[in-house]
């Protein structure tokens, strides 16, 4: 029996038995590759189609990691498959040939429809592994560290730069300053050193931040043996002098960046070893999944490959450390233990990388806890004090690191508590808005409707005021006030209109 995973469902199929030096004659071959004859090699017994694009995914996704699928067919024969049951995978011809005429098996199932699901279904598949926490990406670590090494290289050829041209003008700024960045600083604010007075004490006490620096720097460009500068090289020293301050001020900066993107994706690691050393070892391995796969006795030389090469080549000492050397710990240690100290060190990085990048909430506890350790291996190894045993450290980490992310999780759901509440009101401010327009467009429109009504209504009405009284002979007493006053308008004229008639005929 063959269970067949597609991107349309469940297939069980079963297939005519062949030895396996069977299956590598060309006849075999060729009933594989021709429908007909792998209709008479294979049939499907039972077929499970998916109820929906996301149970496909969900099937795919369960049987990339190696656990159960979907439920087999109804018709399928046989018993179900107990818990425990994983899943096998063969890519035999039989396997290949069903998914090579998998439309032509099952009834209703087009090559069109089959390859625009496995698409739909690859494209799902890839998103889904690609989705990733945008706050725990390892590869801004990886162009900061590296962007930091270059700008270090940079800034300290720049500055040597700075120091050779402006020294023609005062090379004795070399001797009293050391420092890159306040060179170029001093550099730009001294300009001239002829015009260096007692006022320019003040901005020079800021910048060197010592006031007998400052007077030292001030006494010797009234004596500086240096040849005078034109305007315009003043300028451009000057001017370099500025790019040279604002790519360190940017260094500084993404410095701390690199602290901040540490302390998110790497806080054990940045915690045991430091920010610095930390991101160089994940830059070198690649990534952080990376770095928690190597064991550590890779960590240990890691950055020391072609020392390592060199001495497995002359058959000599292979080295003892790599990138981990630039921590405090091996600098601290005697030189008999510093080897025993470096692979101490690889082996808690191994861990609290492997920490960092497979627990949910990643947390700076194990990283401290790690540290203790370390500190107390080079306490022990000087003075013979035994370090505390790995067990209860752990155990004391572990009730730490819970509360820790416990906090944590009670913070996420408070922020996603507010930010539904927020939500929630600005739907219900959206729906008022939308309720009140329309309310607001039917009174409009009632407004316009009505007058029209009103005023044909009063037109009927004084019609029938006027006429109300002729025909049913009601008193003017009974009419109301505005008939009884048409009516009054009306009887002089009536009056008038005699007079005239009675007039004439007497004429």
């Amino acid at each position: 029996m063959i269970i067949a995973y597609t991107q349309r469902g469940t297939a069980v199929a079963a297939a005519v038995p062949v030895e396996e030096i069977g299956l590598l004659l060309p006849q075999v071959e060729e009933s594989v590759l021709t429908v007909g004859k792998f209709h008479n090699v294979v049939k499907l017994v039972a077929f499970s189609p998916f109820k929906s694009a996301q149970s496909a995914l969900e099937n795919m996704n369960a049987v990339s990691e190696g656990e159960r699928g979907a439920r087999l067919p109804r018709a399928a024969p046989g018993p179900a498959r107990p818990d425990g049951d994983g899943v096998g995978v063969s890519d035999g011809l039989f396997p290949a040939g069903i998914r090579l005429h998998f439309h032509a098996l099952v009834k209703g199932l087009t090559a069109q429809s089959a390859s625009k699901a496995q698409l739909g279904l690859g494209h799902s598949y890839s998103r889904a592994k690609v989705k990733f926490n945008v706050n725990r990406v390892d590869n801004m670590i990886i162009q900061s560290i590296s962007l930091l090494d270059q700008l270090d290289k940079d800034i300290n050829t720049f500055s040597m730069r700075v120091r050779e041209w402006y020294g023609y003008h005062f090379p004795e700024l070399i001797k009293i300053v050391s420092d890159n960045y306040t060179y170029c600083r001093l550099a730009k604010f001294i300009g001239n050193r002829k015009e260096l007075s007692e006022e320019s004490l003040e901005g020079l006490e800021e910048i060197v931040m010592d006031g007998a620096k400052a007077q030292a720097i001030l006494e010797a460009s009234r004596s500086s043996m240096g040849m005078d500068i034109s305007p315009i090289d003043l300028i451009n020293i000057e001017s370099f002098s500025s790019r040279v301050i604002s790519l360190s001020e940017y260094r500084k900066g993404l410095q701390e960046y690199l602290r901040s993107k540490m302390s998110q994706v790497a806080p054990s690691l940045s915690a045991l070893i430091g920010e610095v050393v930390g991101a160089r070892l994940i830059s070198h391995a690649g990534s952080l999944t990376n770095l928690a796969k190597y064991p550590a006795s890779t960590v240990q030389i890691l950055g020391a490959e072609k020392a390592l090469f060199r001495a497995l080549k002359t058959r000599g000492n292979t080295p003892k450390y790599g990138l981990i050397f630039h921590s405090t710990f091996i600098g601290r240690a005697a030189a008999k233990n510093k080897g025993r100290i470096s692979r101490y060190l690889a082996n808690k990085c191994t861990i609290a990388s492997r920490i960092d990048c497979f627990s949910e909430v990643p947390t700076s506890v194990f990283g401290d806890k790690l540290r203790e350790q370390v500190e107390e291996r080079l306490a022990f190894y000087e003075t013979g004090e035994p370090p505390r045993k790995n067990l209860e450290v752990m155990k004391e980490a572990m009730v730490e690191a819970n509360e820790v992310v416990a906090e944590v999780k009670r913070k996420q759901e408070k922020k996603e508590k507010k930010k539904k509440k927020r939500e929630k009101r600005r739907l219900e401010a959206l729906a008022a808005a939308a309720e009140e327009m329309e309310n607001s467009v039917q009174e409009a429109e009632e407004n316009n409707i009505e007058p029209k009504k009103k005023k044909k209504k009063k037109k009927e009405q004084e019609q029938e005021a006027a006429t109300e009284p002729e025909e049913n002979g009601l008193e003017e007493e009974a009419l109301p006030k505005k008939k009884r006053k048409l009516m009054g308008e009306a009887a002089p004229l009536e009056k008038k209109k005699k007079k005239k008639a009675k007039d004439l005929e007497e004429d």
